[in-house]
């Protein structure tokens, strides 16, 4: 097998959530071009469809969309079986539906951290739940999940603790899911990007523009990096070609960490 066979998801079903928009429609269809059929989550449904019409046509693969709220444990089991009654297995899992609240944390509302641990963090969990029992049940697979920089360093100028602390909870959740999971033959590893150019990230500049200026300047990189930049991690950390790395955080940061 040659090293670029190593990345082929031919015939692989992959679930995305978050996936209608941004980071996580760049990861479903980079996860398409390499061969996997999809599963994509998000919140709204005519949103997902629209996607999953777009990745097939781009990239001949099979795709559904399933409108789900990941805080919602039925929500999350009716995606899991409509996955499997639609493609017959789970191989990739990719959590990467999350949000972003900024607030002091002596003025921060419990509600406002409740719904950012709710979507970051129990998500994260009760997807990995309902697909690993899939993933348990056949072959293996992977599980990739979101964390973030933040997980790592301390933001500037923004406050948000709370999504901190969701974001490094990520990054513990998943070394203790791939030492918990190993002997089922399945992987878990997390990606830890910095500052993307999403449409989150264009609504917090458009009602804090200075904040752009004061990120850049920590930052090797003269600019963020789209969303298409992290397709050939996920790609890497769902397929053969990472098969021995488990447990491990991947940042891509543009060197916003080295400083």
């Amino acid at each position: 097998m040659s090293v670029l066979d190593e990345f082929a998801l031919d015939g692989d079903t992959a679930i995305v959530t978050g996936a209608s928009r941004g980071i996580g429609r760049a990861l479903a269809g980079a996860l398409a071009e390499a061969g996997a059929n999809l599963c994509l989550v998000s919140r709204t449904a005519d949103d997902g469809r629209t996607a999953a019409a777009e990745i097939e046509a781009e990239t001949g693969v099979d795709a559904i969309a399933v409108p789900a709220d990941v805080t919602e444990e039925n929500d999350v089991e009716a995606m899991v079986d409509e996955t499997l009654a639609t493609f017959g297995s789970i191989d990739v899992l990719v959590n990467n539906a999350g949000i972003a609240r900024t607030a002091p944390a002596h003025e921060m509302s419990l509600e406002t951290w409740n719904e950012v641990i709710a979507t970051n963090l129990t998500g994260v969990f009760l997807c990995t739940k309902h697909a690993g029992k899939a993933m348990i049940d056949g072959d293996g697979g992977t599980v990739i999940n979101m964390a973030s920089m933040s997980a790592f360093v301390a933001n500037y100028p923004q406050e948000e603790v709370v999504y901190h602390a969701s974001k490094g909870g990520v990054v513990s959740f998943t070394r203790q899911l791939a030492s918990e999971w190993a002997r089922y033959d399945i992987r878990a590893n997390a990606i830890a990007p910095g500052y993307i150019r999403t449409e989150m990230i264009d609504e917090l500049l458009a009602e804090n523009p200075d904040m752009e200026e004061a990120w850049l300047s920590e930052m090797l990189m003269d600019e963020m990096a789209p969303p298409g930049d992290l397709g050939g991690t996920v790609v890497y950390l769902a397929s053969d070609a990472s098969s021995y790395m488990t447990g491990e955080t991947v940042v891509i940061d543009g060197g916003y960490t080295v400083r």
